[in-house]
């Protein structure tokens, strides 16, 4: 039985474009903020038009790995600040891949090209609660909105992280409710630990879902809203932030 009211007219996503444009960024600071999270800042002259409207927004890194094209990865622009011309990325250090390897090894004065980002998705409409579920992939994306919510704002976030170490806290104006998933020794693939959680969550009218896990995680959690709960898709974001046993691959929303 469905816990939405599906009489209200959904959020709209509002799809902004932005002109992309390439920098080259100078790394200010890196520092890790979990053991399993690096954050590094860079600054850049060129970041006072940076532009990212949603939490959720992506730009391209390039990483040169010695071949004739570079790597290239998707992060979220965790905080920026065109005033300072600076731009915050936490780096999941959850593989050995060229993004983990050069952000383990980041230092000041250290260089990386970013693209984007080329555009937003702004939600705008009558959410009265947001439910966020991810891993340490989304935790940027999921960080960003926590703490730009505007006060008040209802949220529940349930993350996954790969220790009870990971876990983090927010400055936020927010009224959040947590529920952190050790994951330690599990498999990042398997659903099943934020099945179990969500089962004790409600859904009040106007909640709007958003997901970001490897990809078969997030499908699965999408299914369970919808099939399970009758939650509607159109008050849902579902995304694979990555895909198991393909590296650099991502399935934007589902």
């Amino acid at each position: 039985m469905s816990e939405q009211v599906n009489d209200i007219a959904p959020p709209e996503i509002e799809r902004v474009r932005h002109e992309l444009k390439r920098r080259t960024l100078r790394v200010a600071a890196a520092d890790y903020i979990t053991p399993a999270m690096r954050r590094i800042t860079f600054e850049c002259p060129e970041l006072a038009d940076f532009i990212s409207a949603a939490p959720d927004d992506h730009i391209k890194l390039f990483f040169d790995t010695g071949e004739e094209k570079p790597a290239m990865r998707d992060y979220t622009p965790r905080r920026y600040d065109n005033d300072q011309r600076s731009l915050t990325i936490d780096f999941a250090i959850h593989d050995a891949g060229p993004a983990t390897a050069w952000a383990v090894a980041a230092k000041p004065g250290d260089t990386l090209e970013i693209g984007g980002p080329r555009g937003s998705a702004v939600v705008k409409g009558p959410v009265a609660h947001w439910l966020l579920i991810g891993d340490e992939t989304a935790l940027p994306a999921i960080g960003r909105r926590i703490e730009e919510a505007e006060p008040g704002t209802r949220i529940t976030a349930i993350i996954a992280v790969s220790s009870s170490d990971d876990g983090q806290a927010f400055k936020t104006a927010a009224d959040v409710e947590f529920s952190w998933i050790d994951r330690a020794g599990a498999d990042a693939t398997d659903p099943a630990p934020f099945l179990e959680a969500l089962k004790a969550v409600a859904l009040p009218p106007q909640t709007f879902a958003w997901i970001g896990a490897e990809a078969r995680v997030a499908r699965a959690i999408r299914t369970y809203l919808v099939e399970e709960r009758g939650h509607p898709l159109t008050w849902m974001n579902a995304s694979g932030y990555w895909v198991a046993n393909q590296a650099g691959t991502s399935e934007k929303n589902m």
